[in-house]
């Protein structure tokens, strides 16, 4: 039975009418996670829970360990991720309060994050130019339009370091660019998703117009934590719905993304390294 993952950001550290059996902690070969996974059942699917800033929110976006959370996800089982994200808006269309299941990703972090399970040893290179799930990225839209909510189908989300937010300069930069809403956390965890052979979606919550509109020159926490508020328990609602509306049945191809990526010989690879990585890479180097 397929088990949902989900990565709460900014403001979403329970799911409302999650039914919790179990709270574990996960060992992996890159460390500890954000925090202990709730285990759980929603609207009668399981689903695993956890908060990526922990509960108590202490861990900034650049020290995130993104490989220890989306690994100890694989462990536990999970195969589909769906990631809730606040962020900020680069188009005046885009509007505080709606939201955005994101389909691209520009990486414009520079601390050096780790995101790639591949590193000495072995080398894969997966193929991503779409980064997102496509059936998850419709079931995700589907079940915010079913609610009535502000929500648009596509969208690039440009992952910027932080913690602090954008110069003026910056944001407008983005916004030449084209970029449509700006982040800190989910390029990493999208990448790694995939060398992990599991679906994964965005939802973005935005929060502000960034400091490039007129009425939001200055990015102040109040105000996101007013929207914040607001948009996490929409956040929950769309949750509660895309659970329901998620088959069994997958039609992507996210779950064969290393069938041809590994360009290092089987015979080649060190043993601590396939026992390290043997819930990714097994099945393709035994």
């Amino acid at each position: 039975m397929s088990k949902i993952g989900v990565i709460g950001g900014s403001g979403l550290y329970k799911i409302d009418g999650l039914k919790i059996n179990d709270e574990v902690s996960v060992k992996t070969p890159f460390g500890k996670p954000s925090g202990r996974f709730i285990v759980g059942e929603l609207e009668g699917k399981d689903v695993i829970f956890l908060p990526r800033h922990d509960v108590t929110h202490r861990i900034p976006p650049s020290y995130i360990n993104y490989r220890a959370n989306i690994f100890a996800m694989k462990k536990l089982g999970v195969d589909r991720i769906i990631s809730v994200t606040a962020c900020g808006s680069l188009k005046e269309d885009l509007r505080p309060l709606d939201f955005v299941v994101v389909d691209q990703f520009v990486d414009r972090t520079n601390s050096g994050r780790n995101m790639s399970f591949f590193e000495e040893g072995i080398v894969a290179h997966i193929e991503f130019s779409h980064p997102v799930c496509p059936q998850m990225q419709k079931i995700v839209y589907d079940a915010g339009k079913s609610l009535n909510l502000r929500i648009h189908n596509g969208g690039t989300y440009i992952n910027m370091e932080g913690p602090a937010f954008s110069t003026l300069a910056e944001s407008n930069l983005y916004r030449s660019w084209g970029m449509d809403v700006i982040g800190m956390t989910n390029f990493a965890e999208a990448k790694l998703a995939r060398e992990a052979e599991m679906c994964y979606s965005t939802l973005a919550a935005i929060t502000d117009y960034d400091c490039w509109h007129p009425t939001h020159t200055s990015v102040t926490i109040d105000l996101i934590i007013q929207n914040l508020c607001k948009n996490v328990e929409n956040s929950k609602n769309i949750l509660k719905k895309l659970v329901r509306l998620m088959p069994e049945e997958k039609t992507c191809s996210c779950g064969s993304a290393l069938k041809c990526a590994i360009v290092t010989d089987k015979k080649n690879i060190p043993a601590k390294i396939k026992k390290d990585l043997d819930i990714i890479i097994g099945k393709y180097v035994r």
